[in-house]
């Protein structure tokens, strides 16, 4: 029996756990936050919808643990993007990024991501930023998350990406510590036979179908708790005020030769396309600021 409560709406997450297993699951949905996104990036369609998958990871994986900060998930190699970054704060505002020289032509993650590492960055308001790394090795976005699980947290997991070109949508089935059933071997039992059952979601089920019916097509014979459903949505962190603060720290001839040049300095933001304009005046002001150092 499935008791559920609300499981419609897009931009959202949504969290379930077995009555009598101790194995969890979340469901993720990103429509308008994907293509706020990608808007204006005209990336090709492989690298926006790996794009896809790194936002929906990125809050699955904050569904992991408790913070209050932001997680970023970050892949650095040699294939054809030399860069791709998703993050999701505590409050279920996300935003990404890819880069790279030249406009990548494949569509296999092994060309895409190759030769690199895959970063997980848990940056809290409250202690010290933890960071896990493992080895871009894999044919997907899921197996390279997979081994790092392996790795760190010895748990099994194991993640589900399927997009279009209007979103992408994603589930994580999550092992548990042992509360209810200490006996490995029943542990083992239940997490094969729920992820068996998972791997028989498709692509344009995962997309299409409302959580309520997905749940109820893998899982009608068992008893879920379904939790109500997280709102996510794209949000930049970037504002002016940090910007100056960036232009702060470069060096002042360079600034001086731009303002020379052009009058001032103009600055895009990378996620959102916001443009900040300092002008000759107000860069003197930040470097005598800069130079001052602060005041008490």
């Amino acid at each position: 029996m499935i008791n559920t409560m609300n499981t419609t709406g897009h931009d959202s997450s949504q969290r379930f756990i077995f009555e009598n297993a101790d194995v969890r699951g979340e469901i993720v949905r990103l429509n308008r936050a994907y293509i706020d996104t990608v808007h204006g990036k005209n990336y090709p369609e492989s690298v926006a919808r790996l794009l896809g998958e790194f936002l929906a990871a990125s809050v699955l994986l904050g569904t992991t643990i408790k913070f209050d900060g932001r997680l970023v998930l970050q892949a650095r190699s040699k294939g054809q993007i030399a860069l791709m970054m998703a993050e999701c704060t505590s409050v279920g505002e996300v935003r990404g990024i890819a880069r790279y020289d030249a406009v990548p032509t494949s569509a296999e993650f092994t060309e895409l991501l190759r030769d690199g590492t895959l970063v997980i960055t848990i940056d809290t308001k409250k202690g010290e930023p933890y960071q896990g790394i493992v080895a871009l090795e894999g044919n997907s976005l899921a197996q390279c998350l997979l081994e790092y699980f392996r790795q760190s947290e010895q748990l099994a997991t194991q993640f589900y990406f399927a997009t279009n070109r209007d979103g992408v949508a994603a589930m994580l089935l999550q092992q548990l510590p042992a509360q209810l059933h200490k006996d490995p071997e029943v542990r083992a039992q239940h997490w094969d036979h729920y992820s068996t059952l998972a791997r028989t979601l498709t692509d344009d089920e995962l997309l299409d179908l409302p959580n309520a019916e997905i749940l109820h097509r893998l899982y009608h014979e068992e008893e879920l708790r379904v939790f109500e459903p997280h709102a996510l949505v794209f949000k930049c962190s970037c504002s002016r005020e940090r910007t100056a603060r960036a232009l702060s720290v470069l060096d002042k001839q360079e600034i001086d030769e731009l303002v020379a040049e052009r009058g001032g300095v103009e600055i895009s933001c990378e996620f959102c396309g916001s443009e900040y304009n300092f002008g000759p005046g107000e860069l003197a002001l930040l470097f005598e600021q800069t130079e001052e150092g602060p005041t008490h």
